[in-house]
């Protein structure tokens, strides 16, 4: 999540980081979900997102995962799945200001416990926990995305969207 990338567009504002990110919504055969919640570095409250972070270079959403997913979880052998989910969110993080591109993947994995590598977002995750699939919608604490319940529900009824919805667009 901490990574910056070298092919960004040109820059609109002179302290904007421009991103493009992966993340993975891992599922269980149990269909629990891992999320882990962040505390943000320059205060204001915890929130929920799946794992995953920014792409390298000319890395595939494939090798972003890999590597991701090696440094925040310990995660090393998964099956990759479709992309369900894109959104475009600006907002502010650490004195910086970021426009993040995500897309979402499912990852199909067994219950693991996650152990994280990258001491730099260590700082930052609080912790982790497997949430339950069908809890999602009624979660008190904010998840990110807001539509994480309805991803989740329409992928596990419907499987991969034949064309990814438009992209959601989020400005903090």
């Amino acid at each position: 999540m901490a990574h910056d990338i070298s092919d960004r567009p040109k820059k609109l504002y002179r302290d904007m980081i421009y991103r493009r990110a992966i993340r993975a919504l891992i599922i269980t055969p149990a269909r629990d979900v891992l999320l882990m919640r962040l505390r943000p570095p320059h205060g204001g409250d915890c929130f929920w997102v799946a794992p995953g972070g920014g792409i390298e270079g000319d890395e595939t959403a494939e090798a972003t995962l890999r590597r991701e997913l090696a440094e925040e979880l310990g995660l090393i052998e998964f099956e990759h799945g479709p992309a369900v989910w894109r959104r475009h969110h600006t907002f502010n993080w650490d004195g910086r200001r970021i426009s993040q591109k995500e897309e979402y993947r499912v990852v199909h994995a067994g219950k693991f416990e996650p152990v994280m590598t990258d001491a730099v977002e260590a700082k930052v995750v609080d912790c982790f926990r497997w949430w339950p699939i069908a809890e999602l919608s009624s979660a008190s604490e904010r998840l990110t995305p807001s539509a994480l319940a309805d991803i989740l529900d329409r992928y596990l009824r419907h499987g991969a969207p034949a064309v990814l919805p438009d992209e959601e667009v989020l400005t903090d």
